[in-house]
């Protein structure tokens, strides 16, 4: 019979919250450097923010060639231009970059490019996207992300408490910071697919920090009387396998698409693997640490939890866990707490 696959070995005792200060003092200055990377070098937006021209084509003929439709078009010395298959094999997308003037000049591309093309394509619309519906784009990106965050922040406070929620908006903040921060510092495309995957990798975020703070809450519950820190060691490590498997077949696929989904996909796979990264990170090294200094309200026990016989007083009263004065609710510095017994 084959053995289960474990990327993590099992009973793990690994203190994350230990390094919280390492790990604080890491993220600092990645945000800081995203902010500094943003201030002076800012965001390479693409034509969707930018304004441009938008042309649809279709091949009379076979699928298009789009490798040789880049060269070509490349060589006319139009600026950006971003061509993409859409549907049929033969239907492509092409983007041209704003031209410097008023509409004659955009006409006048659009005319070089269709010249250059011939007429074994079907030209089937040609628009163009001025810098005002740019600057709404930019503005609808914006709000979609902050409405995102704010949805998960009601969501997390539903949920649990406004302890986890406060943790979680600004693990959230820490992942979609760098993100922009990394695009900034490396100069890459950032358009309307961007968008998409910044809102996808906080949704990726937060599961893997719901699946953690779902274990951090049940075992305040059920450890009353260890400190906070124990606590929460013990939840990461329980979940550091399925938090480690689910990054990395993700980023397995992710690896793929950025290396051969073509150049429509790449960047779009990129901001999705320093996504991924960065979010599982933030979920242990961050949201978690980060309850250490708030008040945290520990409940009764679940229901039909046995409380460790190790956490039962002297006299041996079962009831002993769930006695709200026992512990330290809020005491529990890593460095110093016991090792989660196995």
């Amino acid at each position: 019979m084959l053995k289960p696959l474990r990327l993590v070995p099992a009973n793990t005792d690994f203190d994350f919250v230990g390094l919280r200060k390492i790990a604080f003092a890491f993220s600092a200055l990645l945000i800081l450097g995203s902010i500094l990377s943003y201030a002076i070098s800012g965001l390479n937006f693409g034509i969707d923010f930018r304004g441009g021209i938008l042309l649809e084509v279709r091949s009379k003929a076979e699928p298009a060639d789009l490798p040789a439709m880049r060269g070509t078009l490349g060589a006319l010395g139009l600026g950006e231009i971003s061509i993409q298959e859409f549907g049929d094999p033969r239907d492509v997308l092409i983007r041209v970059q704003r031209q410097a003037g008023d509409e004659q000049e955009q006409l006048a591309a659009i005319e070089t490019v269709k010249a250059t093309l011939g007429d074994g394509y079907e030209y089937r619309r040609a628009e163009f996207v001025g810098p005002t519906v740019g600057a709404e784009l930019i503005e609808a990106g914006i709000m979609a992300v902050l409405f995102a965050l704010g949805s998960i922040l009601v969501y997390i406070w539903f949920r649990f408490e406004w302890q986890f929620g406060l943790g979680a908006i600004i693990a959230l903040s820490h992942d979609v910071i760098s993100t922009i921060g990394l695009f900034a510092l490396i100069g890459h495309e950032f358009n309307l697919a961007t968008v998409a995957a910044i809102l996808t990798i906080a949704g990726y975020s937060i599961n893997d920090t719901v699946v953690v703070f779902d274990r951090v809450r049940e075992n305040l519950r059920k450890y009353k009387k260890k400190p906070t820190g124990w606590v929460f060691n013990l939840s990461i490590n329980e979940t550091l396998s399925r938090t480690v498997m689910t990054s990395v077949t993700t980023l397995l696929a992710l690896v793929t698409i950025y290396f051969f989904g073509g150049a429509v996909l790449a960047d779009f796979a990129l901001a999705m693997i320093w996504g991924v990264c960065i979010g599982t990170y933030s979920s242990i090294f961050v949201a978690v640490p980060l309850l250490l200094y708030v008040n945290l309200h520990r409940g009764a026990a679940p229901s039909g939890v046995q409380v460790p016989e190790y956490e039962r007083d002297a006299t041996g009263d079962n009831d002993a866990g769930n006695d709200d004065t026992g512990g330290d609710d809020n005491g529990g510095d890593a460095d110093t707490a016991e090792k989660a017994p196995r």
